[in-house]
């Protein structure tokens, strides 16, 4: 049992153990150190890059990509900082299994999935902003964990914040130039049915991960 919850607590959307024991050590502002850590977060948060991966790929138009991404960000900003600043109390696994859950909703969504079984096109907008403001609860119930000094809180998480803004656009950048190559070629729409099932798989695993870290942890 603690081989599964040692891995489920890896997979989880957590800072790493160096983080956080330079998170837990700091006291008073660090504003380019957050910026940072906030950037690597996001590069390296696969649950983010997933998700973010779905929401753009049908989507051609760079107007509409900063939409979507906007209401992603302002979804993830909001729970992020206000779930510190007023320390929600939120299971951070079930938070997961719902980031997880995400994924599968829009990959299910990319193939067009609602319109089949129930006849309706769900507002894609909506989803995008509320499961951005369920990302950025589980980055601050992890951030929580950490005990952050309280004393400069605010520009820190601020700072961090920013810093997960940089690294998605750092991440969405590398996803928009690998798809448009992707797009140019006759694959695409071949196998454009594939990558969404193996993205809805993925989905699936994380919330298998989380729910079993969840039932070992209670």
């Amino acid at each position: 049992m603690a081989l599964i919850f040692g891995t489920t607590d890896a997979l989880a959307h957590a800072v790493t153990q160096g983080d956080k024991g330079y998170i837990q050590e700091i006291t008073g502002v660090h504003l380019l150190p957050f910026i940072y850590l906030g950037a690597k977060h996001m590069v390296t948060g696969y649950d983010h890059i997933l998700f973010l991966f779905g929401v753009i790929f049908f989507l051609y138009r760079l107007r509409h990509i900063g939409i979507y991404v906007s209401l992603f960000a302002l979804g993830h900003s909001t729970t992020m900082l206000l779930g510190v600043l007023f320390d929600t109390s939120v299971n951070g696994y079930l938070i997961d299994a719902i980031i997880g859950l995400s994924v599968v909703y829009k990959a299910l969504d990319n193939l067009g999935a609602y319109q089949r079984w129930f006849g309706f096109q769900p507002n894609t907008k909506a989803a995008t902003l509320v499961f951005g403001l369920f990302h950025g609860l589980g980055l601050a119930t992890k951030i929580r964990e950490y005990d952050v000094s309280p004393d400069g809180l605010i520009p820190n998480l601020l700072a961090f914040n920013l810093g997960v803004e940089i690294g998605q656009l750092l991440a969405l950048g590398a996803i928009l130039i690998a798809m448009g190559y992707w797009r140019r070629t006759a694959s695409f729409w071949r196998h454009a049915y594939t990558a969404n099932v193996a993205m809805m798989s993925a989905g699936f695993m994380l919330i298998g991960y989380q729910l079993t870290g969840w039932a070992v942890a209670s």
